[in-house]
């Protein structure tokens, strides 16, 4: 039986008008990017990065001090992407700033052309440059989502307070983890991320096709895919040692053994002090079986786009989304 939900299905109401919104109603298959600001302030970095994921990706997300490193403001590196005409998906944690804070962003970040966010808890400081400093987690995540939603849509902020004017126009998204435990719990986790007034979801990265295509028989019989548009999160594994760091040590990442064989078989008869000819092979392998991936989400019902994580290695979003036949991407008129 469908979960009940009164939230309005997704195609029913243009919630911010962003390209990503815009795209998602209208049926295509969305693709979106993540782009990590530089520890720094150097904004060439930052051109580069825009550089290779624009035109290739619908979005992109602009990480808010990930893993706990200090970084430019997802804020501040959002308007730059903007102003360079890639739309910016800016992250939003809970662990770096209260309600106040956070609300005083969003207005912020609005005023200046960005109108999606991404709520997060965020990675916990111990993982970081910074691993004594204090989290705030004045509100969780799904407190976060609500509190964007009533910005927007009754124009409030948290403490009831009108907005005079009008809030900000955000199309709200959120994370779900497919695999993390316990995994029968997850569909219900994001039927509680969609009553709280979540319009999208990225997923954590994918490996195991099969088990993603069991958790979203479920999200389908529970009528979700109809209430919130789903990015599958995909990604290129870099190397055998990458994939196997990835399945031991982050949570809700499964590598499955055919992954890990099909990037050891990759690199057999290789000298493996010959590291340019490994690396490129590993890669190869890599971005193959991301496109293979990618074409499997795409037949998977209620699978709306894909998320790509390309971690420290956008160079791939070109071959990958030509690859999978998703270049050139779609337009939406205004």
């Amino acid at each position: 039986m469908p979960f009940a939900v009164t939230t309005p299905a997704p195609a029913e109401i243009e919630k911010s008008g962003s390209n990503l919104e815009r795209l998602l109603a209208a049926g295509h298959f969305a693709v979106t990017g993540e782009l990590g600001p530089p520890k720094s302030i150097d904004t060439d970095f930052v051109e580069k990065k825009i550089c290779l994921l624009k035109g290739y990706v619908d979005a992109a997300n602009v990480t808010d001090n990930q893993t706990g490193f200090v970084r430019l403001s997802s804020i501040g590196t959002g308007i730059l992407l903007a102003q360079a005409g890639l739309e910016p998906v800016i992250q939003m944690t809970c662990r770096d700033r209260n309600r106040l804070a956070i609300q005083s962003d969003l207005m912020g970040a609005y005023v200046h052309g960005i109108q999606n966010v991404l709520c997060l808890s965020g990675d916990h400081q111990s993982f970081g440059n910074h691993p004594g400093a204090k989290n705030v987690h004045d509100i969780d995540s799904m407190q976060l989502i609500r509190m964007v939603q009533e910005m927007r849509d009754k124009s409030v902020f948290q403490c009831g307070d009108e907005i005079k004017g009008g809030g900000p126009r955000l199309f709200i998204g959120t994370a779900a983890s497919p695999f993390a435990s316990p995994v029968g719990m997850r569909p219900f986790r994001l039927a509680k991320k969609v009553v709280a007034g979540a319009d999208f979801a990225q997923t954590q990265m994918i490996f195991d096709m099969k088990r993603f295509r069991e958790y979203m028989k479920k999200v389908v019989d529970m009528g979700l895919h109809e209430k919130i548009f789903i990015l599958a999160g995909v990604g290129p594994l870099k190397s055998t040692p990458m994939a196997r760091f990835l399945n031991e040590k982050v949570p809700g990442i499964e590598v499955p053994d055919e992954c890990l064989k099909r990037m050891e078989g990759a690199v057999k008869g290789i000298d493996t002090d010959n590291k340019d000819e490994l690396r490129d092979a590993w890669r190869a392998e890599g971005i193959k079986m991301c496109i293979e991936h990618i074409q499997e989400a795409r037949e998977i019902e209620g699978v709306a786009g894909v998320h790509i994580m390309a971690i420290q290695w956008e160079a791939a979003i070109k071959t990958i989304v030509d690859g999978c036949g998703l270049y050139p991407r779609p337009s939406v008129s205004v």
